[in-house]
């Protein structure tokens, strides 16, 4: 009697290990642009880290969009609401543009610790 030894062959996986991408740049840019609330200017600095690294062609894409995104707009209500502290309402678009700039970026850093596109990165609100 001979003894047969069974080969066992593994099944090929249907996916190939996925790359691990790093995350630090855009989680910087976040943190800038909530640092912008005590160190002013650090917005700016984000905003340009964003131009520079926004080829990249994968999900990160979408969150440099968003980000740059998040400044312009927020430049934006930032100014109305300056001009508009004359009348009473100027203050209430400043208190806004705070809670808008702080759900943007908890928003990204959700998605990016998923490692995930931001769903809607052209949204005017919350993303």
């Amino acid at each position: 009697m001979s003894d047969q030894t069974e080969v066992t062959q593994q099944a090929p996986s249907a996916q190939a290990p996925a790359t691990e991408i790093s995350t630090t740049v855009p989680t910087i840019i976040y943190v800038l642009y909530l640092a912008n609330f005590l160190l002013p200017f650090t917005g700016l600095i984000g905003v340009i880290m964003a131009y520079i690294n926004k080829g990249d062609d994968n999900f990160l894409q979408s969150h440099y969009q968003f980000q740059i995104r998040t400044f312009w707009i927020g430049l934006l209500y930032l100014i109305i609401g300056a001009l508009l502290t004359v009348i009473i309402i100027g203050w209430l678009v400043l208190f806004f543009y705070a809670i808008w700039l702080i759900v943007r970026c908890v928003k990204g850093f959700k998605y990016l610790g998923k490692q995930e596109p931001i769903p809607e990165p052209t949204s005017w609100m919350f993303g």
